[in-house]
């Protein structure tokens, strides 16, 4: 089974920038869906933003206007633009593709975070 890989994750202060990276290549739909993902130890993985094959995007609120989801020209690399990162913002970053449910599903109005494989995910760390 295809699993992406992520990549892009490090240690930043609050304020600063990063921008994370996941080769979803082998990935072939052409009407899909990929999101982003983030997981604190002790709590359940949450959605961060998801992006289908025409364009469209959600993100959750907590992230709205800081964090950027797009892909490249070949629809084989997903970014993650993440600006004025906070330190609630520090967790492990996963990416993943093609859902067992609409894009843009949300559970209790949080973007649906049950995909069936993601990757190994990326740290990111934000210091006060």
């Amino acid at each position: 089974q295809a699993r992406p890989v992520e990549s892009g994750g490090g240690s930043v202060q609050t304020g600063e920038s990063l921008r994370l990276s996941c080769d979803v290549s082998e990935y072939t739909k052409s009407d899909y869906c990929r999101g982003w993902f983030r997981q604190v130890p002790g709590k359940a993985r949450e959605g961060v933003a998801v992006i289908d094959s025409s364009g469209t995007t959600r993100y959750a609120d907590s992230v709205k206007g800081r964090f950027t989801i797009s892909r490249d020209n070949a629809e084989s690399t997903l970014f993650l633009q993440m600006d004025a990162l906070k330190p609630e913002d520090t967790a492990m970053y996963y990416c993943a593709a093609d859902p067992p449910f609409p894009c843009r599903t949300e559970v209790a109005g949080k973007l649906n975070a049950a995909y069936h494989y993601f990757g190994q995910g990326t740290q990111v760390t934000v210091s006060p």
